[in-house]
């Protein structure tokens, strides 16, 4: 084997070492407890922004019509049962 050739394998080996040394500095910082719950943290809050985003898209989408205005017959449903439920709430709680 030539002299090249060794200082080829041995550049080959170093390169090979440092890319193992990074892959086993990821793997630990990844596995450190804090890490794992931030990122458990971070994935639960992106989570419940996009369910907000979903149910407010679904309520507009069933209170409003495609032009913006209010849909009428539902939100004059939705406030019915909610003056009912206040107050029910109310009549409960004076007993």
């Amino acid at each position: 084997m030539s002299e090249s050739q060794i200082s080829l394998l041995e550049a080959d080996i170093a390169a090979r070492r440092a890319r193992l040394a990074d892959t086993l500095g990821e793997l630990a910082y990844r596995s450190q407890p804090k890490v794992i719950v931030d990122r458990k943290v971070q994935k639960t809050k992106r989570s419940l922004v996009n369910r907000t985003e979903q149910t407010k898209a679904q309520f507009l989408g069933m209170t409003q019509n495609e032009d913006g205005s209010i849909r009428l017959e539902v939100v004059g449903a939705l406030s019915v049962v909610a003056v009912a439920l206040i107050a029910w709430g109310l009549r409960r709680h004076r007993r």
